[in-house]
């Protein structure tokens, strides 16, 4: 089997794990949107992704993207890139030029920069605050008791449209918890958007309501990181 083939039939297999647990959930079909998380895989690496028809795909960093994706879109202008991980202000500029979707906004300084690009640039992107439900120190995102507050002040103060919350469960809790409480600040917060689940928790996310799931490994295989 060739490295191409194993992408595309891993992608073919998520996609029916999407289907079945949208199924049992009672949800439609196609009311969970994949992300492809292809962070740390070359472009020769997505391409067979892209001819499997996959058009949505998720990046960690801004500088990977960068050198990564404007080739792979100038070839395929449906695609979307999602930035999926942490946000630093001095590459506000580029992440607004880059992506479709942020989905990490978790403080003022990095909602206030998005804004601004987004006016200077005449952009508008899809906008999420990644919330640190497990609180743990290492790990960005707002605190679970500032949601409320911190998406208000996006919405009031910043000017930005939040279409909904994202988590990453600590990786030795059992995921469900987190999910469901997410899942009620949204609601409370009247959003409609849920980043949440992963390779191996998304049917979880999906029962719980994730309209957005971030899937990687299970698609791309495993990652192979640079050392240092």
């Amino acid at each position: 089997m060739t490295a191409s083939e194993s992408a595309s039939e891993r992608l073919a297999a998520t996609r029916a794990r999407i289907a079945a647990a949208e199924a049992d959930a009672g949800r439609p079909t196609g009311s969970v949107t994949l992300i492809a998380v292809s962070k740390t895989f070359s472009a020769e690496d997505v391409r067979p992704v892209i001819g499997a028809r996959q058009r949505v795909f998720g990046e960690n960093r801004v500088q990977e993207a960068k050198a990564k994706w404007p080739e792979l879109r100038a070839a395929h202008p449906d695609l979307e890139v999602h930035l999926i991980g942490p946000l630093q202000s001095n590459k506000a500029a580029e992440a607004v030029a880059l992506f479709d979707a942020i989905h990490t906004i978790d403080r003022d300084k990095i909602a206030a920069a998005v804004a601004a690009e987004m006016a200077r640039q005449a952009r508008t992107l899809r906008l999420f605050v990644q919330v640190n439900t497990g609180a743990e120190p290492q790990k960005a995102g707002i605190l679970p008791g500032d949601a409320e507050a911190f998406v208000n002040r996006c919405r009031d103060s910043h000017g930005l449209a939040i279409e909904g919350l994202m988590c990453i469960p600590p990786f030795d809790e059992a995921p469900a918890p987190h999910f469901a409480l997410l899942a009620k600040l949204a609601r409370n917060l009247g959003l409609s958007g849920l980043s949440m689940g992963m390779s191996g928790d998304f049917e979880i996310a999906i029962a719980l309501g994730a309209t957005c799931v971030r899937v990687g490994s299970a698609i791309f295989g495993d990652r192979t990181y640079a050392p240092g």
